[in-house]
């Protein structure tokens, strides 16, 4: 069962990127409207900061994915440590900036480009309907993908207990005078519905962290690609600082979700290796199409656009539903003042430091 969800999961993620790669490369147009014609060109120096872009957010990216995956080395990161609730927080709030803050005005930005034809893109507002459209989408597939998969687990309970019932009966018409053989496996039945409970909460956190995946994937590709396509020096510098605060931020969130997910050493191992690279993939294909590319053609600013409002959509839903009204309806958070205050610091301190971000990225 968990095999399955994350070979889906994966296979998602991988075409995502495969169409991204694809597309991108067509992107270019004759619209006139220069995004960089004021800005210092240079394409060598520029490539030096992108390589080194490249570098720093792939460090950045793997440090922050990996500091809540240390909870098995460091106890006060474990998930049942209360500490772990703050940085949950603060990593939910970084995520809620990111598609309030980051994305979606950026996909504002594209889809009402004055590069674009007024119809139909000037006559509807396409950026908060894809949003929308988004966040039930995810609504739809979170529902769904929790269901399908605890219903699966429970058939397979439900036939184990009977396989288990009936080798039990069998047993007690052997030696249906010992007490105490009946005894010792009537205490045993209800050891698989409490374990049945605690798999039917992790794979509720699977799906969680998969999701979450799925939309900082989108994100990640898009913000890559238009680092590397740029050629204005002063332009990477500051996103090269930026972004790589801004993926360790964003990494912290997601390492949150995977611990508390305890997925096997193997497939974490994957899931943040896939988050790590995913920018600098983006920059690396940037910097392969940045002949060609355009950032103000048509189809870039709808391809863009469309993705980042998708992403912001998938990233709001996430932080809300899944993260912050997940945990501050913990019992433990509602019944422990300090860590109630300790939450809602550690929430605004998140959304705080990803929103001053975007002052340079």
């Amino acid at each position: 069962m968990v095999f399955n969800l994350q070979s889906c999961s994966f296979k998602i993620l991988s075409c995502i990127l495969f169409f991204v790669t694809l597309l991108l490369p067509t992107i270019s147009g004759d619209c006139t409207c220069d995004a960089e014609a004021t800005k210092t060109h240079n394409s060598s120096t520029a490539l030096k900061y992108k390589l080194g872009s490249i570098a720093c957010i792939l460090v950045a990216s793997a440090i922050g994915v990996c500091i809540p995956l240390l909870g098995k080395k460091f106890p006060a990161l474990s998930p049942e440590n209360d500490i772990f609730f703050m940085i949950k927080a603060f990593a939910a709030g970084v995520i809620l900036a990111t598609g309030f803050i980051h994305i979606l005005p950026d996909a504002f930005n594209k889809l009402t480009s004055p590069c674009l034809d007024q119809n139909p893109w000037g006559n509807f507002p396409f950026t908060g309907f894809f949003t929308m459209v988004s966040a039930i989408g995810t609504l739809m597939v979170d529902t769904y993908a929790t269901n399908y998969y605890e219903r699966s687990h429970f058939n397979k309970q439900v036939n184990a207990d009977e396989e288990r019932s009936g080798s039990e009966h069998a047993g007690h018409v052997h030696v249906h005078t010992h007490a105490t053989h009946g005894h010792a496996h009537g205490s045993s039945i209800s050891t698989p519905s409490q374990h049945g409970t605690n798999s039917s909460e992790l794979i509720r956190h699977r799906i969680i962290a998969q999701v979450l995946e799925l939309g900082i994937v989108f994100h990640s590709v898009i913000i890559g690609v238009d680092m590397g396509a740029s050629q204005s020096v002063g332009t990477i510098k500051p996103l090269l600082v930026a972004l790589s605060f801004h993926q360790f931020f964003e990494g912290i969130g997601l390492g949150g979700c995977i611990s508390q997910a305890k997925f096997k050493s193997r497939s974490a191992a994957i899931m943040a290796t896939f988050f790590s690279v995913t920018t600098p993939l983006g920059i690396a294909i940037g910097i392969g199409i940045s002949s060609t590319y355009k950032d103000n053609s048509q189809t870039a600013l709808i391809v863009e656009g469309s993705f980042n409002a998708l992403a912001a959509g998938i990233l709001i839903y996430m932080a809300l539903v899944d993260l912050l009204a997940a945990d501050f309806m913990n019992p433990r958070v509602k019944q422990n003042v300090r860590i109630q205050i300790g939450v809602n610091f550690s929430l605004l301190l998140g959304a705080g430091c990803m929103s001053l971000l975007a002052k340079w990225a």
